[in-house]
Parts: C-alpha cells; sequence; structure tokens
C-alpha cells in the first residue's frame, strides 16, 4: 500500500526493523504490561499502519503510543540499527496536529508548552515548589493517610532551603592556565530549579581549565516541546540557539541535561529541511557535549579532597541510550579519593522521568520509579549518582516517599565536592 501524504518520517525507515523482538526485553513499558502494542515493535508496526492509512487515529491507538516513554533502550538493544527515536518524535506532532484530546489533557499539554520552555514559567514553577517547602508538603509523600497518586505529587516538593535559583554570570575564568573555551546551556527548568548543578558545573570546567561562557541570549533547547509534539515550537527554539551558540569562538557547548544533550545533537537532523540553518546546525551539533563526555576528552585534573562514601550510579536515558556516555561518568566518580562504587541493577533502565512523562502519564512512571528505587535500596548505597536533573527530581521523590535516607545528586555536584568547591 502506497502511503498517504500525512507522512512524518521516510516510509522506508520502517523496513529496518525485521520484528526480531530482542528490543522486548529491555522496554520498561512492555516488561511492565507484557502487551505487544506496548512495545517498540509493535509501535513500529503501529505507526508504519498509520503512515499507510491503514489504522485509524482513536484513542486506543494514541494511547499505546503516548505510553512510549522514548527512552531509546530499543536502539541501544536493536541489532539492525533501527533509529527508534526518529519514529516516534515523528509520530507525536502527528498526532498532536490529527487528534482531538479529552479536555483535561489538552489543558495539560498546553500547559507544559507555556509554563517550562518560558524563564516566567519555569521561575513560577519553582516558586511554587518553594511554597510547597515552606509549607513541608513533601511529609505527605510518606504519610500512609494520603492517597498515593498524591503521594506521588507531594514528593516533587522539596526539603525546606533545597532548591537553588543560582543565577549564573555571563563569563567565568579558569581556575590556573585557560587550556579551552566553552559555552554552558544553562538550560530552562535546570536554571530555576537545580542551580546548585548549573553552578558545580562551572566550577568542575573552571578547576580544569575552562573559561566558561553563558550566553544569557539562549532559550529552552526544545526537547520537551519535541516530545510533546509541538515541533514547531521546538524548531523555533532550535533556531534561536544556533544563532546564539554558533556565534561563539568556543570548542565545545557544555550540557548537563541527558535530555537537552540529546536534542542538542539532533539539531542537524531537526533542521534538515531548512537550507537557512541545517549546515550551522551541523555545525553546532558537532561541538555539543555532555560534560562528563567532555571531561574525558581532556586531561582531567583529579580532585585531590578526599569524600568517604559508597555511591551507585544511575544511566539518564538520553545520556546512555541517547548519547552513548556509559562509562565517562563512572570514570570521573572513580577518580574521587574516598569513593566505593557499586553497580546499580538495571541501571540504564528508565526512573519514569522522560522529559513531562511523569506529567503526562504519573501512573507508568510511578511503577518505573518504584523499581528503581527498589534497586537502589538494594545497594545500601550513601548516594546514588546521575547525569539529568529530571532524573534527579524524579529520584528524589522516590526516595523521600519511601522514606530511604540516600543523597541523589548530579555526577558534577559530586566532583565540586570533591575540588572542596
Amino acid at each position: 500500500m502506497t502511503p498517504t501524504h500525512n507522512a512524518f518520517v521516510a516510509y522506508e525507515k520502517f523496513f529496518d526493523c525485521v520484528h526480531c523482538g530482542l528490543c522486548l526485553p529491555f522496554c520498561p513499558t512492555y516488561v511492565e504490561l507484557g502487551t505487544e502494542m506496548d512495545s517498540p515493535r509493535g509501535r513500529i508496526a503501529t505507526m508504519r499502519a498509520l503512515h499507510e492509512g491503514r489504522f485509524p487515529l482513536d484513542s486506543e491507538t494514541v494511547r499505546h503510543l503516548d505510553l512510549c516513554l522514548g527512552c531509546r533502550a530499543c536502539e541501544t538493544a536493536c541489532p539492525s540499527g533501527v533509529r527508534y527515536g526518529e519514529l516516534i518524535e515523528g509520530a507525536r506532532p502527528f498526532i498532536e496536529q490529527r487528534y482531538r484530546r479529552p479536555l483535561f489533557e489538552r489543558i495539560k499539554r498546553r500547559m507544559i508548552d507555556t509554563v517550562f520552555p518560558s524563564p516566567l514559567g519555569t521561575y513560577m514553577f519553582a516558586f511554587m515548589l518553594r511554597v510547597g517547602a515552606v509549607l513541608s508538603l513533601s511529609r505527605l509523600a510518606r504519610s500512609r493517610w494520603v492517597p498515593q497518586p498524591l503521594r506521588y505529587w507531594c514528593g516533587f516538593v522539596p526539603e525546606r532551603g533545597a532548591l537553588s535559583a543560582a543565577p549564573l554570570a555571563s563569563r567565568y575564568a579558569a581556575v590556573g592556565e585557560r587550556r579551552y573555551t566553552v559555552a554552558l546551556l544553562s538550560g530552562c527548568v535546570t536554571s530555576a530549579v537545580f542551580g546548585g548543578i548549573n553552578q558545580a558545573t562551572v566550577k568542575v570546567l573552571r578547576h580544569n581549565g575552562c573559561e566558561v561562557l553563558v550566553p544569557k541570549a539562549q532559550v529552552c533547547c526544545g526537547a520537551l516541546l519535541l516530545h510533546n509534539g509541538n515541533q514547531a515550537a521546538a524548531l523555533a527554539f532550535a533556531r534561536r540557539n544556533i544563532e546564539v551558540f554558533g556565534s561563539l569562538p568556543v570548542e565545545a557547548v557544555i550540557i548537563n541535561a541527558a535530555g537537552c544533550g540529546a536534542m542538542m545533537k539532533e539539531y542537524g537532523k531537526l533542521c534538515r529541511a531548512d537550507v537557512r540553518y541545517r549546515d550551522r546546525a551541523a555545525q553546532l551539533a558537532a561541538k555539543v557535549k555532555d560534560v562528563a563526555e567532555f571531561l574525558s576528552t581532556i586531561p582531567f585534573t583529579a580532585p585531590n579532597r578526599e569524600v568517604r562514601a559508597h555511591v551507585t550510579y544511575h544511566d539518564a536515558c538520553h545520556l546512555a541510550h541517547g548519547q552513548g556516555v556509559r562509562e565517562q561518568p563512572r570514570t570521573l566518580l572513580r577518580a574521587i579519593p574516598g569513593i566505593r562504587l557499586t553497580e546499580l541493577a538495571e541501571a540504564d533502565w528508565c526512573c519514569g522521568s522522560a522529559g513531562t512523562y511523569n506529567l503526562t502519564e504519573p501512573e507508568m512512571a510511578w511503577r518505573l520509579l518504584a523499581r528503581k528505587v527498589r534497586h537502589i535500596r538494594e545497594t545500601r548505597a550513601d548516594i546514588v549518582v546521575m547525569g539529568n536533573p529530571g532524573c534527579l527530581m524524579q529520584i528524589r521523590a522516590g526516595l523521600r516517599q519511601q522514606g530511604i535516607p540516600v543523597r541523589a545528586l548530579h555526577t558534577v555536584e559530586l566532583l565540586a565536592e570533591a575540588y572542596g568547591a
């Protein structure tokens, strides 16, 4: 059957999948639900049928595609090299343009599109979290008298004083001799909620001979918008960042959020139909490096302050599967004196955060979080480390809800502590 004019990806990409099923045991939703339609193989068949006009775009079809985390674990497992991420990200705007969701779902998705890419929106979100912290709402996460869905949401409220906006200056000099000049994506949610991660990133880079530039004109990378099906807005943000970061004389653009890094590394593909931006997009994408990835490519200045701790490491999906950055963070952690590193079971399984997934699909997000927290507890570690603020918020919520006294930190936060910063 010939593809319809409503194509959302190149038709031949569907045939890369040979339906071998080797991806099935690595797909979190398939393992949790056990249904073929909620597996990568089943979803590819569904998307192909939509592409060919053989499937109606009804609530059941949309539901199976919505439940996909976009974690790309199937890409790591696939022997045929299927680029599943391209397929599902192409399907999301196709759905949003042609399917009318129930009212509550439309409102929720519109709020996501409005709040998180906007500096005002993210700071309002941070303000609400601070109010919740003052009211000690996080205590409700451990209350047996509170319904589980409400306990889940209360888990996101931090302890009082835990949030830090910590705004950045536009330039930081290297500590000692300057060896590199880099730019930092400060991020929308990270800058408003996890400012300490940005400060730690700058400190670690400076201790490794980097002059750090933080352009004020930068905007959201567009990942949350694309994940929500708003491709046009994501493309607009990408073009803006290409203009801003592409004009800087830097060796690398440093990212400390896995989803943002995976998104910006895909700018070349996202802009491939844009004659004006595609070459510059590809040039910028080639400079994008996760902070752990970058530190592993330069002569690394190991910290000399001892941190006596038992540590385990969680692989963020878009860092491990999306960017192939796995061993680099572990190498950095082992370089900290006093650290004992224990591997985490299912370390590269999604924690349920997955961009905006924990907002749009809270039930499945909670199931995956409970699985992740169980594995963390089994390690008996003092600290769980990861390279993504979204995972950090999700896992902290799970630890808080279950009353598990394990610190959750970003890789650079532990490194900064070891530098005495």
